[in-house]
């Protein structure tokens, strides 16, 4: 953690819907004046697209999962180090990994691969990481330790396999069968290295379906932010005003007492009103540190 150079991890797995609440942080940061460098989960994946499809084919054959979930098929040490560099002076580098061809064509690149290396702005006020591994922590590696304010975004598992089935067939040309399959090989590491880091997390939001999801791989549809529920658990709820949460969001409730749940359309609305505060507070310690 660091007081002068603070650093928020939203992380969540692929489909869980990190990209939403992306844009409430960005939202936050316009209206607040905050300038944040923002670094990309998708950009510390070890291997381009094709290399990671050949190692896929490699591993069935093998008879080994290959996923994007694991140790052995991301740049953790790197990502490691660039959160210990910015805690500890502000400065930090990044990539982008392009995953379609318009994002690919401003760079003259391919699909699928990564953009050089580049530095951050120098006179960032917080690093803010969107992506699968934010709060990793194994033998040889802790992210933990470097964040702030730490976020797990995870719908139930139904509602998140729902979500990528359509995200990667309507959006990135997948098949049905083919997102099928990636979720089944992934299975362990999702198991081992992504749900622990909602242990480490400072505030989980978790999205819950009121509409029967039994059958992910049949869903016609995604469940609309009307027909789910938003739970929100904190960590440690010392100092969290629920009396003014509830008489702000309209239809919630606590479930015990460290839990809200909002109705899925005031999701948006329930992280700015927590997140907010706490943002602000991250940039006061950041201020009197300065001076």
């Amino acid at each position: 953690m660091s007081r002068k150079h603070p650093i928020i991890a939203v992380t969540g797995s692929s489909g869980a819907g990190t990209t939403t609440v992306k844009r409430v942080f960005e939202n936050i940061f316009r209206r607040e004046g905050i300038r944040a460098a923002v670094i990309e989960g998708d950009a510390f994946h070890r291997y381009p697209r094709q290399e990671m499809k050949a190692l896929i084919a490699q591993g069935e054959k093998e008879g080994r999962a290959v996923s994007h979930f694991g140790p052995d098929t991301n740049e953790w040490a790197q990502l490691e180090e660039q959160f210990r560099t910015y805690a500890a002076t502000g400065r930090c580098k990044s990539r982008y990994y392009l995953h379609s061809d318009e994002e690919a064509e401003a760079y003259k690149q391919e699909a699928g691969t990564f953009t050089p290396w580049f530095d951050m702005p120098p006179d960032t006020d917080c690093l803010f990481y969107e992506g699968l591994h934010g709060c990793v922590k194994t033998d040889t590696i802790d992210l933990v330790r470097y964040a702030d304010l730490k976020l797990g975004v995870v719908p139930i598992i139904n509602l998140e396999w729902i979500q990528k089935i359509h995200r990667d067939t309507r959006d990135r040309g997948y098949s049905k069968e083919a997102v099928q399959d990636v979720i089944l090989r992934r299975m362990h590491d999702y198991v081992h290295y992504i749900v622990p880091q909602f242990g480490e997390t400072d505030i989980n939001f978790q999205r819950v379906p009121v509409v029967d999801t039994s059958n992910p791989f049949m869903a016609r549809d995604i469940p609309t932010a009307g027909e789910s529920m938003t739970v929100i658990r904190f960590k440690n709820p010392r100092g969290i005003d629920f009396p003014y949460l509830l008489s702000m969001i309209e239809s919630s409730f606590m479930s015990r007492a460290n839990t809200i749940v909002v109705p899925g359309g005031k999701m948006d609305l329930a992280m700015q009103l927590i997140l907010t505060p706490m943002i602000l507070r991250l940039m006061e310690i950041r201020r009197a540190q300065l001076h």
